[in-house]
């Protein structure tokens, strides 16, 4: 791949199963030839990081507490990258960096470790050069602070972005932790002051955009070619769409670290379009689980209109992959199990089973947050002592929750509700001296952490939302001896992964979660080993190692499907050069089609603009005037050519001079004359009323669909039914046509995006325009050749056939020439086009003539065919020799366009009718006229600086006393005639 060192090997697989099948083989077969390191090279204090007294588990504002050794490994792995072979860069993205920094003094910092989930996750991140961008969680206004800062973070492979306390505050503080947290968590938007929230919103989502833009600033400073930028959770959504818009080639995925809601939650998110339009920018989207996947792609679907595929979220032809399976996030579970041989882990599991001798221990580690389920915890465990006399003495649940957000005041509630709760059961079933449970408000250092892992004989994760809660993994691997049981909320992340070893529960269930303790404190011994082997076996080979590099395997090969799919795509349009074309020109014939093509874009309404409004077809506003000045020029024909009835026709279009073709080309006329019909004299039309019965069924029985009951075809459209419901009625629908009034009929089946055509067989757009231009020519009496066509258009693949009608023979490449505009006399041809795709040059007549000697209708007229196609009310005034013979095109002078359609048959792309617009516009108003040298700059100037005019001999001619040329002098008869 063009600027990838990463994959630098010429034999790549062709399948992507192949691919990432190798790379997996690959990475495995290099760790294991890597000498082994020293064991205890992570587990050691760095005493750059260390404080006295410091907590190093859980952090108030994560999900568990083993950041600072990750972090410590991310900056021991950077620091050891002289005399390796090369690693791909990697850019890693996040909110907050690894480390915080503490001033010191106006040029001196303290960095101290950051700790959290995401952090100890990334230690996967070390197989890569990698560095990490965020903010150092400190505001530093000063240009030397920021320096000196930047200098330090350096050193440990980390680049600071300088957020100011109010970006903080409106960003972090508002959008993130006040917006989007609790709606990805299911708790809704703040309803405490909903005015208030009202109003802050706005300011909190251009704080947020702001902020985002920010990062992607520092990004594209330290970006380089062949990079690949990782960005992660819902702090950084704006992100892949900033970073994408400085560098489309750039490599970008994105990963979220928290479930998606569903698209019913998601969608009561004001910014819910921008945000998902965002994270699309990026080439690979990556959850935890198959459902928080399945919820962003369904939100893609039913938000934006967009087409979900299994693979990810389509929008014309450009696919964002979204995957999950690929992607649970892990440990580096050797970390953990080396941790257990640590004399002071050892002598922490010594001291616990002494402690609690003769008790089973029940664990429960969370941050003190809503949706950790704590409280429900603790009821079911004393439901359990309410069931289980003979239990009470003999078990013991400690729950370590961690504070967080102590200021908020729906955490001070939880808090005094969670103690209320311990401070009863303890009372009710506790003895001088015992209480069954031990509750801790703060965190353990990791040593302190892993023992009490070691020493439990069941483990509670009672998650109510939640994404991995990789607190089940850690007490996994700790559990090598002891085999542990896990009972595990079915909404937590890690439930997919490791649901089969663990007891699934739903904790809203109080009873359901009770009976599982007592299911899993009197578990048979091989029943736990199996279970354990199941869950251990899974946490030891999907670690963040491996999650990480998986990651940016599947992101790079997504660039290589990416380009495959690419070189697929029609290139842009090149206006500049159709349009001097088109001056170039004497006999102009412009082919556009109607909806999404000459309609303003539907976005531009926005999703409020309503059904019965945008099922109104009207003409773009902005090509009223291009379209009179094209349609009034005597070298151009122009001719609309669409899929609407007659009315909708007549009523844009009635007051302009050009050629109208209706129902994909089955009626005709000149806006100053009749309808004409190209429909077949015999034509059978018996289906109509059987499948019109059909349409009307599905229609009455799926809400916001319709139909439309034209002369040639019917439609059935579900464009703004329930994009998933709309589906599957397409394909009942689909099952009743063929077993019943279709199975017999000459019909075609056109399926749309979001619509299902009948119409006659044969009824296309490229069968139409062979009459349509025999007509317009004998209309016209046309004598001169055409020499340029422009084929524009947002056409269904059936109807696709126009474009391929007026290709050339033998299409090969050969450069588009820009060629001026002329005024008298023609300009050197100058190429300074790409390239694109046409015949040979040299007119195409004598071509046509042999390929289409005799259309295909003509054809079937001479062979007796029962329906032949013949007009019924338009006379054949013209043989199809003068019809081949009105065609003088040159394959450099033919532009097929397909408006927001990357898969097309068409030469070329055209965004939106946006785009179509500044074509139109371009031709109307001459586009860019050649700069000409003035008359009086021709000539030399005289003693008093007066420009003297010359003969055709380039002699000076005399100038009378006003300074004018006589009249009897040659260029001044010329002036005279000339006025």
């Amino acid at each position: 791949m063009p600027g990838n060192k990463y994959n630098c090997n010429p034999s790549t697989p062709r399948s992507r199963l192949e691919r990432l099948l190798r790379e997996r083989e690959l990475r495995r077969s290099n760790l294991a030839s890597q000498p082994n390191e020293d064991a205890n090279r992570q587990a050691e204090l760095s005493e750059y990081f260390l404080t006295d007294g410091e907590n190093l588990a859980l952090s108030g504002d994560e999900d568990f507490a083993d950041g600072v050794a990750a972090a410590r490994a991310f900056v021991d792995g950077c620091e050891r990258q002289e005399g390796r072979p090369y690693k791909q860069r990697l850019l890693v993205v996040a909110n907050r960096l690894p480390v915080s920094a503490v001033r010191k003094g106006e040029d001196s910092w303290q960095l101290e470790i950051s700790v959290g989930g995401l952090v100890s996750a990334l230690l996967g991140v070390k197989e890569f050069d990698a560095r990490w961008i965020g903010w150092a969680g400190v505001n530093v206004p000063d240009s030397v602070g920021q320096k000196a800062l930047t200098k330090a973070l350096a050193e440990k492979r980390c680049i600071p972005v300088f957020l100011d306390e109010e970006i903080v505050h409106q960003y972090y503080n508002g959008y993130c932790n006040n917006i989007l947290w609790p709606l990805f968590h299911y708790l809704g938007l703040p309803q405490e002051d909903r005015l208030a929230t009202t109003r802050s919103f706005q300011s909190q989502f251009d704080a947020y955009k702001k902020a985002n833009q920010m990062f992607a600033d520092v990004v594209n400073e330290h970006y380089e070619d062949g990079d690949v930028v990782w960005c992660h959770d819902y702090h950084l959504m704006f992100l892949p769409k900033c970073l994408k818009e400085h560098n489309s080639k750039m490599k970008v995925g994105w990963f979220l670290h928290t479930p998606f809601p569903s698209s019913e939650i998601h969608r009561t998110l004001p910014s819910r379009s921008e945000l998902l339009r965002s994270v699309l920018a990026a080439d690979l989207v990556g959850f935890h689980t198959y459902d928080y996947a399945r919820h962003f792609v369904s939100a893609c679907t039913r938000i934006l209109g967009l087409e979900g595929t299994p693979e990810g979220v389509e929008d014309q032809g450009k696919l964002t992959r979204v995957a999950a399976v690929c992607f649970p996030i892990g440990i580096d579970s050797d970390r953990f199990i080396r941790a257990l041989e640590l004399p002071q882990v050892q002598e922490h599991m010594k001291e616990l089973k002494e402690r609690f001798a003769g008790r089973k221990v029940m664990l429960g580690v969370d941050r003190l947050d809503m949706i950790k389920g704590i409280p429900q915890k603790i009821l079911a465990f004393e439901k359990f002592l309410e069931e289980n006399l003979n239990w009470r003495d003999k078990v013991v649940l400690l729950q370590i929750a961690v504070p967080t957000r102590t200021d908020v005041p729906e955490y001070q509630k939880l808090t005094s509700q969670v103690h209320e709760i311990v401070g009863r059961i303890n009372g009710r079933f506790g003895t001088l001296t015992a209480v069954p449970i031990h509750h801790l408000d703060r965190s353990l250092d990791f040593h302190a952490l892993c023992a009490l892992y070691a020493v439990t004989d069941v483990a509670l994760v009672t998650s109510l939302r939640d994404g991995m809660n990789l607190v089940s993994y850690e007490f996994v691997a700790c559990q090598a001896s002891k085999k542990g049981v896990l009972i595990l909320s079915e909404f937590a992340g890690a439930a997919q992964s490791l649901g089969a070893g663990a007891i699934l529960v739903n904790p809203w269930n109080i009873t359901e979660v009770a009976a599982s303790i007592g299911y899993a404190l009197n578990m048979p011994a091989d029943e736990r080993e199996k279970r354990h082997h199941h869950n251990f076996m899974h946490v030891t080979t999907h670690t963040s190692q491996e999650w990480a590099a998986t990651f940016v395997s599947e992101l790079n090969d997504t660039i290589v499907e990416a380009q495959l799919r690419t070189r697929q795509v029609p290139p842009l349009l090149p206006i500049k050069g159709s349009v001097d074309r088109y001056f170039q020109s004497s006999n102009r014939l412009l082919i556009l089609g109607f909806n999404a093509t000459l309609t303003e874009p539907k976005d531009t309404l926005g999703r409020r603009g309503g059904q019965i409004r945008e099922m109104e077809l009207k003409l773009h506003p902005d090509l009223k005037e291009p379209l009179k000045k094209l349609c009034n020029d005597s070298k151009t024909t122009i001719v609309v050519l669409s899929g609407s009835d007659r009315s909708v026709l007549d009523y844009n279009f009635g007051d302009y001079n050009m050629w109208l073709a209706a129902e994909n080309g089955m009626f005709l006329r000149l806006t100053t004359g009749e309808w004409m019909t190209t429909m077949p004299e015999n034509l059978n039309m018996d289906w109509v009323d059987s499948v019109k019965h059909v349409f009307e069924y599905f229609t009455e029985r799926t809400p916001r669909s319709h139909f439309e009951l034209r002369e040639t075809s019917l439609v059935w459209n579900y464009k703004y039914a329930d994009i998933e419901f709309g589906r599957l009625q397409a394909r009942d629908l689909l099952q009743h046509l063929w077993t019943g009034p279709i199975s017999n009929a000459s019909v075609d089946v056109v399926q749309g995006g979001r619509s299902v055509e009948v119409r006659a067989v044969g009824v296309t757009k490229g069968a139409a325009i062979d009459r349509i231009l025999g007509e317009i020519v004998h209309n016209k009496g046309m004598k001169a050749p055409i020499d340029y066509v422009l084929c524009i258009g947002h056409f269904l693949p059936k109807d696709e056939d126009l474009y391929t009608f007026f290709e050339p023979e033998l299409p090969c490449e050969v450069p588009v020439q820009t060629i001026p505009r002329p005024t008298s006399v023609p300009t050197p041809v100058n190429p300074s086009l790409p390239k694109i795709s046409t015949g040979k040059s040299g007119s195409k007549g004598s071509r046509l003539k042999k390929q289409r000697s005799l259309s295909t209708l003509e054809k079937r007229a001479n062979i007796g065919i029962v329906n032949a196609w013949r007009p019924t009310l338009m006379r054949d005034r013209m043989s199809l020799h003068e019809g081949s013979s009105v065609l003088d095109l040159k394959g450099d002078n033919y532009f097929s366009c397909a408006v927001g359609r990357k898969r097309s048959s068409a030469r070329y792309l055209l965004k939106s009718s946006d785009d179509v617009v500044t074509l139109l516009k371009e031709l109307a108003e001459g586009g860019e006229p050649m700069p000409v040298v003035s008359e009086s700059e021709a000539m030399p100037l005289n003693s008093d600086g007066v420009a003297v005019p010359l003969d055709s001999e380039g002699v000076a001619l005399p100038l009378d006393s006003e300074g004018v040329v006589p009249l009897n002098s040659e260029v001044g008869e010329q002036s005279t005639e000339n006025i």
